[in-house]
């Protein structure tokens, strides 16, 4: 078995939002931060192919503000990938996360992500490669299974095998994943959820964390599963209902609640985007596309949004758009 490094309490893994393309880059975390001191972050799944010959500090910048802050890696070459861990824990990552879950045709053409459910004893060479790599935590995330074979004992061999590798941290999807005739979104919705199935691995391996991951909405639905898993991974709602994350460091982790407020978080974002603007030049649509949900459930919410997704107003600054989004948003020319 692989030495495994003095490892942080399972609270890290409570709660957190799930890495999701085109979405979780560091604008998104540094919003979601503002919410949540808490709740654990990832970035967007980060390929190997793109560390070893493409620009290392746009895929890896992120804000000390970020913390705790995990990097998804995606590769099937331990040796790569073991150079890859090292460089995201030399630019200060606290945790390195291995996708095993993702279906698309393009990751499958990469030989990795779910399809490499298929190949436990690689998946086991690669974490074993990271884990002699670096002092910080290797994490996987999967699935409970690939196509429409429905067997326990798949998603438990495949447990048993990494973690003999020294991988300590299961993330896992509660769906199977379809490597053939539907869609990444069609495979967040279409193969049934079995929450069940991971209950069982957390009683089969009482030693290891196994954190919970789909289709979870509600904080009554987040309780109940904390009551047989270590932890709870969000996606979708996470993003498009944004809010909710404000209630988690009260409800998930016993804090006193926090005077904090929509407008706040507002005002706060637009003025990371004039900084975004000064240092880097970035645009403020960018940004503000990450905080679209903000009002979600409120009147006047979509023409709030409107407002910020407007890119005929791209070249002004972005405190004459708040101010824009709040005067119930005047025509513009």
């Amino acid at each position: 078995m692989a030495a495994v490094t003095a490892f942080p309490s399972a609270e890290q893994w409570r709660l957190s939002v799930a890495p999701m393309m085109d979405w979780t880059d560091r604008h998104c975390r540094h919003f979601h931060r503002l919410l949540s001191d808490r709740a654990l972050l990832y970035t967007e799944m980060v390929t190997t192919g793109a560390l070893l010959h493409g620009d290392v500090p746009r895929h890896l910048d992120f804000g000390d503000d970020e913390h705790p802050v995990a990097l998804q890696l995606g590769g099937s070459e331990p040796h790569d990938l073991a150079h890859c861990a090292k460089l995201g824990e030399q630019w200060g990552y606290d945790e390195i996360n291995l996708n095993c879950g993702c279906p698309s045709e393009r990751v499958q053409r990469g030989a990795f992500g779910a399809c490499l459910m298929a190949e436990p004893q690689l998946v086991a060479d690669c974490v074993k490669a990271m884990v002699d790599a670096v002092a910080v935590p290797v994490t996987v995330k999967h699935r409970i299974g690939i196509d429409k074979t429905e067997s326990y004992d798949f998603v438990r061999d495949f447990i048993g095998v990494v973690s003999e590798a020294g991988c300590r941290v299961f993330i896992v999807h509660a769906r199977n994943a379809w490597l053939k005739g539907l869609s990444p979104k069609e495979n967040r919705e279409v193969p049934p959820l079995r929450y069940e199935l991971v209950h069982r691995l957390k009683r089969e391996f009482p030693h290891l964390v196994i954190a919970i991951n789909g289709g979870l909405t509600t904080t009554a639905q987040v309780r109940e599963e904390l009551q047989h898993v270590d932890g709870a991974m969000i996606g979708r709602e996470a993003y498009h209902n944004p809010w909710w994350l404000a209630s988690w460091d009260q409800d998930f982790y016993g804090d006193a609640p926090r005077d904090l407020t929509r407008e706040a978080v507002e005002e706060a974002m637009v003025e990371y985007m004039v900084r975004e603007a000064s240092a880097h030049g970035t645009p403020w649509a960018s940004i503000a596309r990450h905080m679209l949900g903000l009002r979600h459930g409120l009147p006047g919410a979509r023409r709030w949004r409107q407002v910020w997704s407007d890119h005929r107003l791209k070249a002004e600054d972005p405190r004459v758009v708040m101010r824009l989004a709040h005067q119930g948003a005047p025509a513009i020319a």
